[in-house]
């Protein structure tokens, strides 16, 4: 899958803040690859950041911690939640009054290492050979 560039939006249009990367300090590190999570898609907000879905089932829940998240929509312009007011109709209209976007995002490279008195062993009898740039793989 090609890998698509982490941007916000500005007055001046989108600006570039995470070009993705194939994990070159893991490598320097001798970590272990483990291949490439499934593709899925992310909320971003305009800000460039990533709304995970489990911050958005806090809110629609109306789980502990989901405060967090309402703060951090406020300060992006949305209206707080009013009292007893559910939470998965007020994500919704909030998440398109500041602009939300769901993008496709590619995959993710893993990498694992022990930590600990094991280090310097083999994690698993499966890693893969490290992926470097211009091989046809997706850097995230």
């Amino acid at each position: 899958m090609k890998f698509s560039p982490r941007t916000r939006l500005t007055a001046h249009g989108p600006e570039l803040i995470f070009p993705g990367h194939y994990g070159t300090i893991y490598q320097a590190k001798g970590m272990d690859y483990l291949g490439k999570t499934r593709p899925r898609r992310l909320t971003m907000l305009p800000d460039g950041s990533v709304l995970h879905d489990r911050a958005m089932s806090k809110v629609r829940n109306g789980e502990r911690g989901r405060g967090g998240v309402e703060r951090r929509l406020v300060a992006l312009g949305a209206r707080p939640c009013d009292e007893g007011e559910p939470g998965r109709g007020w994500l919704e209209e909030v998440l398109q009054a500041v602009g939300a976007r769901v993008v496709a995002h590619g995959v993710n490279h893993k990498y694992a290492a022990y930590i600990g008195p094991r280090t310097g062993r083999r994690l698993t009898a499966t890693s893969y050979p490290y992926p470097k740039a211009g091989q046809g793989g997706a850097a995230a």
